[in-house]
Parts: C-alpha cells; sequence; structure tokens
C-alpha cells in the first residue's frame, strides 16, 4: 500500500464532500469573483443553476468513488482522473473572472492531490524476474 497515494485520495475526496456539503452556502474567502456562496460563484462564471447543481453531483460522486476506493482499489484511479479533471475547469474558471491566485488555490490543491492519486494508486506493476 502507498501512504502518500492513500492519503493524497482521502484528503481530496474529504475536500470536496466538505466544500459541496458544508461550505456550500458559506464565504470561504475562495470563491471566484465577487461571490459569497455556491450559487453566486456559479453565476460568476456564466454557468447555470442547473450546471452547478450536475458539476456538484459530478464531484460529490467522484469523491464518494475516491473513499470507496479504499475497499475496491481498481476505482481510485478513474475517479481521480476525473476529479483532477473537475479541478483544472475550475481553476480555469477562477482565471477566466480574473481571480488572484490565492482564490483558486484550493482548486489548486484538490487538483494536486487528485494527480496524485492517480499517479501513486493505479494498478500495481508486475516484478521482472531479473534472474532469468
Amino acid at each position: 500500500m502507498n501512504v502518500i497515494g492513500k492519503l493524497a485520495q482521502t484528503a481530496a475526496a474529504l475536500w470536496i464532500l466538505n466544500v459541496w456539503f458544508n461550505r456550500f452556502n458559506k464565504d470561504t474567502g475562495y470563491r471566484g469573483g465577487g461571490a459569497t456562496n455556491m450559487k453566486e460563484e456559479f453565476e460568476q462564471y456564466g454557468l447555470s443553476e442547473n450546471t452547478m447543481y450536475a458539476v456538484g453531483a459530478a464531484k460529490v460522486s467522484l469523491a464518494g468513488l475516491m473513499l470507496v476506493g479504499h475497499a475496491a482499489p481498481r476505482v481510485v484511479r478513474p475517479a481521480s482522473i476525473g476529479l483532477a479533471a473537475f479541478m483544472l475547469g475550475a481553476i480555469g474558471m477562477h482565471i477566466k473572472v480574473g481571480d488572484p491566485v490565492k482564490r483558486y488555490l484550493p482548486a489548486l490543491s484538490v487538483f494536486s492531490l487528485a494527480t496524485i492519486s492517480a499517479i501513486l494508486n493505479g494498478e500495481p506493476q508486475p516484478v521482472e524476474d531479473v534472474t532469468s
């Protein structure tokens, strides 16, 4: 078991669940543009409320799969890649509205954790027998 990969997997998943369940209607100081909650943030990006809920459902599902991945490791890499892709989109949206880097550090952090998880939690490679 790769401890760093498992820690990254767990941290990324819990971070996303915290954002979408505990901080959804809160002003965190990291919201895009001048937004004070998730709905306003998506409005700043020019995205609809339906898009917000679709993105939220996808991110929460991917985070859930990453946690389930502790028992079913084969789902970790695809879920981590999916979450990393969403986080690239989030970073792009922050850049689109002209946010300073401080505002998208959380998205960059989750992107990094998801990427580390995808890399370190891949399928184990067979060990070559160097004696033959």
